[in-house]
């Protein structure tokens, strides 16, 4: 256990207007060993038109197994995030990935509590939360598949609200996916906080933040999109990789960047130091 592996979550190609398929097969050019598809309930336009590189819930999940066994690759987790504190929006969506997740061969489905209702109180989002949680549990746990809780919005940007939402249902598919981009940006030990979680992490976000973007906003935001092409930031990524080798199971770093060109900078990175 502890071994780490690098993946490339495909938001890289969110700009590249390329659709799935186009970002799979750059996966596996780049030396990537895994992927992490993002994927959207219903029909949306652009992806349906080859533009855009997220997977509808409704196509056949064997899709993305059938295409990462193709190039040689395996998924790391699905990205399937939204408001927690908002079971309408987020409860159906949620327990549907999941379920898409078993059949695909994702072990992980990461998502985070998103952006709150203007109306309701802490403690209410955190009741909702819960509610959220606790029926995507009941979904996950018959299934093997773990739910990866990301530092991203109001209530996950420090270590302790984090673990508020960690400690709202008592389930052994629930676990940590630690963004380290996101746990910088919003002021973080980034280190001191992988430590904290190490014993929980199932899934981690490779993300570096470059010098222009840390004085530019750290302590301002709880998180961002896409880094920089790790190496090319302000993140120690040896002595993330030491912590993670501590870590009781295996850990994906999937690499949440902007660019094709910062993937590829990225793994080489990564690679040369495990």
């Amino acid at each position: 256990m502890g071994n780490i592996a690098v993946g490339m979550n495909l938001e890289a190609v969110r700009h590249h207007d390329k659709p799935f398929e186009w970002g799979v097969a750059k996966a596996a050019e780049l030396g990537y060993e895994y992927i992490e598809p993002m994927v959207h309930f219903g029909r949306e336009l652009m992806s349906e038109a080859g533009y855009f590189h997220t997977v509808s819930l409704f196509d056949d999940p064997l899709r993305m197994r059938r295409l990462a066994e193709q190039h040689g690759l395996r998924i790391s987790g699905l990205q399937s995030h939204g408001p927690m504190g908002r079971p309408e929006r987020h409860c159906e969506y949620l327990k549907l990935a999941i379920r898409c997740a078993a059949e695909c061969g994702a072990p992980v489905v990461n998502t985070d509590e998103g952006i709150k209702a203007p109306w309701t109180t802490e403690e209410e989002d955190h009741v909702l939360m819960r509610y959220t949680l606790q029926e995507a549990a009941f979904v996950a746990e018959p299934r093997g598949i773990l739910i990866g809780l990301e530092c991203h919005a109001q209530y996950s940007k420090t270590p302790d609200g984090l673990d508020r939402i960690y400690n709202l249902v008592d389930s052994p598919s629930i676990g940590i996916n630690l963004d380290t981009g996101n746990a910088y940006l919003a002021g973080a030990d980034v280190y001191a906080w992988l430590e904290r979680v190490a014993d929980r992490l199932v899934h981690l976000h490779a993300k570096d933040i470059s010098i222009e973007h840390s004085e530019a906003e750290r302590g301002k935001v709880t998180g961002t999109p896409v880094g920089c092409a790790c190496g090319d930031g302000v993140l120690d990524w040896a002595r993330i990789i030491e912590i993670c080798r501590r870590c009781p199971r295996d850990i994906v770093f999937s690499v949440e960047c902007g660019t094709v060109d910062q993937a590829e900078r990225s793994v080489k990175h990564l690679k040369s130091l495990l």
